[in-house]
């Protein structure tokens, strides 16, 4: 592939970074620079000689600048085969010019939309049409046009030309690429923000609710590449959507664990992002103060404050009481600012910890955690802000996607609380109200277990889990060996109906007091029968958990 050597630059950005130094080494190179609206001014103000696009079209900018490029010696200049005789003929005919560099990057559609009580208006008038439709035409081309897109490229596309007075084939594929990525991803941004403004819920002709949308469009970026997936011969990644990542920046609160820098530690690895994300989704929604635990993204150990006085220490030492040997190099979840009553836990001897998420941590609580511990070098620490809504922190969080072969699987996420006020007693006995808090606290936890999933609360205390079993009995006997002698007096919570009466014969020879599930099996008659015999309370939910 031939490298003509670059005559003229076509430059339009909205992002001008670093700008200024790219048009003075190519006009050092001895190239031409061709360009529009408040780029054109932005460099004619640092000395640079520029040459106006309406000028050389000889047809002026129009309708407030939404038509300034779109012009055929414009494109024809971009397009224009340089080995083709016949588009070399076209050139001469009309009088175009040839454009072996185009630098532009687009109108900033995320970052408008991103702002709260944005206008349709004003978000409309940041859809970029002439820049897409050049960067496309210059990527098309690239066999004799360059296109830079990103200012991280500029330095690079300098050097090559000062050497040569060209680009290399290789580096022109490499910017078409990414050109190509790039208006791929603006254009996603745009159908989403539209389905968004639509509103994707319609009702199917039996009248039930659709909120999925026809089609999904999801652009990713790599933010991180990880040392390797699940296992070590797994490749992994982290990917963020921009378009989280600009709205987080805009409201300034709060951020996601995808976006948030690790303060101290280990890399972090595929296993420890999945972890944490699931320690910091079960504190997520709990209003009061509260510690997860979590080994193999399953909790296995939680508690939540029972009296106002009580410290975050004493939280954290019940959650990691609740199964000890579970609990050493497990992941933690806080949803209040780490402070030194829990640093002081974390560091007491015979524990280890992989890696801890919470909204902060406090100056001394960091100096204890990071120097204190024969872990303290390794510790991975992630502080994420404050802690909003699963719905609010990312614009994606309301849907779950699983990749199976062939396609994907796309469901509503289960997020938010379910609403006590809805839940009702199936017993002849009513659960009392210290039972009722115990009972809320299961039901919040339970949803985070792999399904079969039990769990058993003493207080505000996760003191036994089953999960994984085939057989929803069989995760009752492990929740309640768990337990032990702290299933007498506690709750147990189940994520989905018991097919049977034998999961209750159980839980009340264990000690167990009140049950919660959320009903709906062809044999609820017989387990609330179960339950009047054995003299325990039970609630129905009416809602399942299950977590596959």
């Amino acid at each position: 592939m031939s490298s003509p050597r670059i005559q003229r630059a076509l430059i339009s950005v909205s992002d001008k970074t670093g700008l200024v130094p790219l048009a003075h080494q190519l006009v050092a190179a001895g190239v031409e620079i061709y360009s529009t609206g408040g780029t054109r001014k932005h460099l004619e103000a640092a000395g640079l000689p520029v040459q106006d696009v309406s000028a050389y079209t000889s047809f002026p900018e129009i309708m407030d600048g939404r038509v300034k490029t779109l012009h055929p010696k414009v494109f024809g200049g971009i397009l224009c085969r340089h080995d083709n005789a016949e588009d070399r003929a076209s050139l001469a005919e009309h009088g175009i010019r040839t454009f072996e560099l185009v630098v532009v990057n687009l109108y900033p559609f995320r970052e408008t939309v991103a702002k709260q009580g944005v206008a349709f208006e004003e978000a409309i008038e940041q859809i970029d049409i002439g820049g897409p439709s050049l960067v496309r035409a210059a990527a098309k081309n690239h066999a004799f046009t360059s296109i830079a897109t990103s200012p991280a490229r500029y330095e690079e596309i300098a050097a090559e030309i000062k050497a040569g007075g060209a680009t290399s084939p290789e580096l022109r594929r490499e910017l078409a690429a990414a050109a190509f990525a790039h208006t791929a991803d603006y254009d996603a941004a745009i159908a989403t923000w539209f389905a968004g403004q639509l509103g994707t819920a319609t009702l199917d002709a039996a009248g039930a609710a659709d909120a999925l949308p026809e089609q999904l469009n999801i652009a990713l970026r790599r933010k991180l590449a990880l040392r390797y997936g699940e296992n070590p011969h797994q490749r992994a990644g982290l990917y963020v959507d921009a378009e989280d990542q600009n709205r987080n920046a805009s409201h300034g609160s709060g951020t996601s664990l995808a976006l948030a820098p690790p303060l101290h530690g280990k890399e972090l690895s595929y296993n420890n992002l999945l972890d944490l994300d699931s320690a910091l989704a079960i504190v997520r929604g709990l209003a009061r103060p509260a510690v997860s635990v979590i080994k193999h993204n399953n909790p296995c150990g939680a508690a939540i404050a029972t009296s106002a006085g009580e410290s975050l220490g004493e939280i954290t030492r019940r959650a990691l009481d609740g199964d000890p040997v579970s609990a050493f190099g497990s992941v933690l979840g806080f949803n209040r600012p780490v402070d030194t009553t829990a640093a002081e836990v974390l560091a007491e001897p015979g524990r280890f910890v992989e890696a801890i998420v919470a909204p902060s941590f406090e100056p001394a609580a960091l100096e204890i955690l990071t120097t204190k511990p024969k872990w303290k070098a390794n510790v991975r620490l992630v502080a994420v802000g404050e802690l909003m809504p699963a719905a609010e922190s990312r614009a994606t969080a309301a849907l779950d996607l699983r990749s199976i072969d062939g396609g994907v699987l796309v469901q509503d996420r289960d997020a938010g609380s379910d609403d006590p006020a809805a839940w009702k007693v199936a017993t002849l006995k009513s659960p009392i109200d210290a039972q009722l808090a115990a009972l809320a606290f299961a039901w919040a936890i339970v949803r985070y277990v792999k399904s079969n999933a039990i769990v058993v609360v003493q207080a505000g205390t996760l003191v036994g889990v089953g999960a994984g079993q085939m057989s929803r009995v069989d995760s009752v006997e492990i929740a309640l060996r768990k337990a032990g002698d702290r299933a007498k007096g506690a709750v147990l919570a189940s994520d989905a109906f018991f097919p049977f009466p034998d999961s209750i014969e159980l839980a009340a020879k264990a000690g167990i007091a009140a049950v919660i599930q959320p009903g709906g099996s062809v044999k609820d008659a017989e387990v609330v029968a179960a339950c009047n015999r054995c003299g325990l309370a039970m609630l129905f939910t009416g809602r399942r958990h299950f977590k596959h």
